[in-house]
């Protein structure tokens, strides 16, 4: 059989699902991740509705394990000097011959396995029988070890601050002189997502006379693009990619002004981590490959603050580190904490119950907000700063290395020369 004829599609659910189909034509529409368990917080009604909603065809064969986007690393195989091993399971019709990656699996009724070893950054798997085939594509983050990335969201009024103040260094601001602390102290890595505008503020209102500064501490300290502005919350919801890309090249072109292109990666986090596709897609063309997710459904088991995925990837996102998006090439990470959120004994407990997963806790991603640290807002919290000691004194404690997920693979750079 020509393993050419078997090609990505676009599910008639999602656009980023590749769905199974009967080989009609010489050609076969590959199929997406449908059956896997979902975690606890996604609805049974959401659940119900997801895999029933392409019931499988009684000759259908399809990848049950892993999902198609999925990045793995050394807890989902066994790890060699070669690459990862990893088992491919399946369903297909007992009476039909299956060939995953043109390999014989074993069989058990009609379940198959089969175990395959990555040794490429990315790598497509695809089971087929007679009459039809199914395709997940697989990302792999070789010699992959525990780190963190620490972000701050809603940015903008410390900035007005130097604008105003023009002090001599830009860590004479208690904001940054506290961000420069916990990096003497722990290392951390800070990515700070701003704004353009506040009231009586834009960004071409603040000086470059900083820029060197900037540049001088890129190891540790990033910026990046969030939103035009704080309100509406949920600005970019529903708003079109143009409008997306107008705002981040908005951004960007003052950040490279102000602090030089050192600053910046390309991650991250778009104001309550809301967008179209059509954004995404318009922020993965400007250079950003990865965007922080806070995987959540509302209480009628609909998505929230997870840009454009359905319900099905956030459960998958709140059971893994990341999900890889193979058609937009967008990695979504999960956010572990929003350190503001918890109390400073709550914060470590958090982490915590991350810890219980190893597919859960590789990657660390702790993410507070500008407005709990100033005193003027009535967002003000008087302990902000210990829930961001607590916090890094967690992922310290336990070997955490800090990293911006811009560099490598998300962070790795142990594992390819080249990302892919």
């Amino acid at each position: 059989m020509d393993r050419k004829n078997c090609g990505s599609g676009r599910s008639g659910r999602t656009h980023f699902h590749v769905r199974a189909g009967p080989l009609a034509g010489g050609e076969c529409a590959a199929a997406a991740k449908q059956h896997a368990s979902l975690d606890t917080q996604l609805s049974e009604m959401v659940y119900m509705q997801y895999v029933h909603s392409d019931a499988p065809d009684e000759d259908e064969v399809r990848i049950t394990s892993f999902w198609d986007g999925d990045v793995l690393n050394r807890h989902d195989g066994e790890e060699t000097e070669e690459g990862l091993t990893i088992t491919i399971e399946g369903i297909a019709p007992a009476r039909d011959h299956v060939l995953v990656n043109d390999h014989e699996p074993e069989r058990n009724g009609e379940r198959f396995s089969i175990s395959l070893t990555l040794t490429e950054p990315r790598t497509t798997v695809t089971a087929r029988t007679v009459s039809w085939c199914d395709t997940v594509r697989l990302m792999y983050d070789r010699n992959s070890r525990k780190r963190y990335r620490f972000s701050v969201d809603d940015n903008i009024l410390f900035l007005r601050d130097l604008q105003r103040e023009a002090p001599a260094s830009i860590f004479d601001h208690w904001q940054l002189a506290f961000w420069r602390e916990m990096n003497e102290r722990f290392g951390a890595k800070i990515h700070i997502n701003i704004y353009y505008q506040c009231p009586g503020f834009i960004l071409p209102d603040l000086p470059d006379v900083w820029r060197d500064e900037w540049a001088a501490n890129s190891h540790w300290l990033h910026l990046s693009f969030h939103a035009l502005q704080n309100e509406p919350s949920n600005i970019y919801r529903n708003a079109p990619g143009r409008r997306v890309a107008r705002d981040f090249e908005m951004v960007m072109d003052e950040i490279y002004r102000f602090a030089t292109p050192e600053v910046t990666g390309n991650t991250t986090t778009v104001h309550w981590a809301e967008a179209t596709r059509e954004a995404c897609v318009a922020l993965r063309e400007r250079g950003i490959r990865n965007l922080v997710t806070l995987p959540g459904l509302t209480p009628e088991g609909e998505p929230k603050t997870s840009y454009y995925l359905d319900a099905a990837h956030v459960g998958r996102l709140l059971e893994r580190d990341a999900w890889w998006d193979p058609d937009a090439d967008i990695v979504f990470v999960a956010c572990d904490e929003v350190v503001n959120s918890h109390s400073v004994e709550d914060v470590p407990r958090v982490l915590d119950e991350q810890e219980s997963s190893p597919h859960t806790c590789e990657l660390i991603e702790l993410l507070i907000h500008e407005q709990y640290f100033r005193e003027e807002l009535i967002n003000y919290q008087p302990d902000v700063k210990e829930k961001v000691i607590a916090s890094l004194e967690w992922v310290t404690e336990r070997g955490y290395e800090p990293c911006f997920w811009a560099d490598g693979m998300l962070g790795n750079t142990r594992g390819w020369e080249d990302e892919g």
